[in-house]
């Protein structure tokens, strides 16, 4: 079966996919496919008939990755291939529309709304403390964390990438919790305790940025909560195959009696990272699935169209 695998791209991800869509191609060649990597580039459409996969493995994040674009393009193409499809790899990019529905279907999300990016960096738009992102991108890029007692953050106003309307969040304190879902079940509860001062591009993607322990020391009830959330969440969106829910767990005084109050769902990953030491691979080990056995079902599960 030739398997084309799709990495690098344009977004701000480019480096972390041009790794994932390496590491995801060596395992399925030792599963004893047959594999063509892709670097996407914008005459995709070409790359993909001279390649001319039985199936599509897209390794892509962020933007054109993530987003709905490319899953368009394959679509029209009319292979199989893996992941989420249009529709839920939109909405799920979109976080201030995603987390409409989430909050629609019960899991409790952060507060938090769109404005207009010179606006913010120009005057408060919440009190603090509060998180500024993009709202359309992923790993962590042009984050902003306002403290109390500290003025608007009037570098953003220059950064253009993160685009004219912004995502203001209320700053949720507390633990990082990950859930990754396949085929709808989740898998289990990782905790991220970072090595900087959060959950940053360094904490996630440099050597030693930051300590996975899975399965998470937490509460039963909360463990139970993440992965009903993770699953229902996955669900809701419409995603399909792999996906990853993160979470921030307040146990700060925490009444564990009421613990919907105190996690909180931040967003989903239709695209999580893929190398063996990357939360989701590391879950699926965890389940019982080598990295290559959980390539090798992402790509039995491909389908057209998703």
């Amino acid at each position: 079966m030739r398997v084309a695998v799709l990495k690098g791209g344009m977004s701000s991800e480019r480096e972390v996919s041009l790794v994932s869509g390496a590491e995801c191609a060596k395992a399925l060649r030792i599963e004893g496919y047959d594999v063509t990597e892709i670097d996407v580039a914008p005459n995709l459409w070409e790359q993909l008939h001279a390649a001319d996969p039985d199936v599509v493995f897209n390794a892509l994040h962020g933007d054109w990755g993530e987003d709905g674009r490319v899953q368009g393009v394959l679509d029209l193409f009319g292979a199989p291939y893996t992941h989420s499809g249009v529709m839920a790899s939109a909405l799920a990019m979109d976080k201030h529309r995603s987390k409409a529905v989430l909050r629609d279907v019960g899991i409790t999300v952060s507060e938090g709304y769109l404005v207009p990016r010179l606006a913010a960096a120009k005057d408060h738009p919440m009190d603090p403390p509060y998180v500024v992102k993009p709202n359309g991108q992923g790993s962590s890029h042009s984050i902003y964390i306002v403290h109390e007692g500290e003025g608007p953050a009037a570098a953003m106003a220059e950064n253009e990438a993160m685009g004219e309307l912004v995502l203001v969040e209320k700053f949720i304190p507390g633990r990082e919790l990950t859930v990754a879902v396949m085929d709808g079940r989740a898998l289990a509860v990782t905790e991220i305790i970072p090595q900087t001062d959060w959950y940053d591009y360094e904490a996630k993607y440099a050597d030693g940025g930051s300590q996975h322990v899975v399965p998470a020391d937490l509460p039963q009830n909360v463990t139970d909560l993440c992965l009903t959330w993770a699953s229902l969440a996955h669900q809701a969106l419409g995603c399909r195959g792999i996906s990853r829910s993160d979470f921030r767990f307040n146990d700060i005084n925490a009444d564990l009696t009421d613990i919907v109050n105190k996690i909180v769902m931040l967003e989903l990953n239709t695209q999580p990272g893929m190398t063996p030491t990357s939360l989701a691979p590391e879950q699926a080990a965890y389940d019982g699935l080598s990295f290559g056995q959980l390539c090798r079902w992402i790509v039995e599960d491909a389908s057209w169209p998703r």
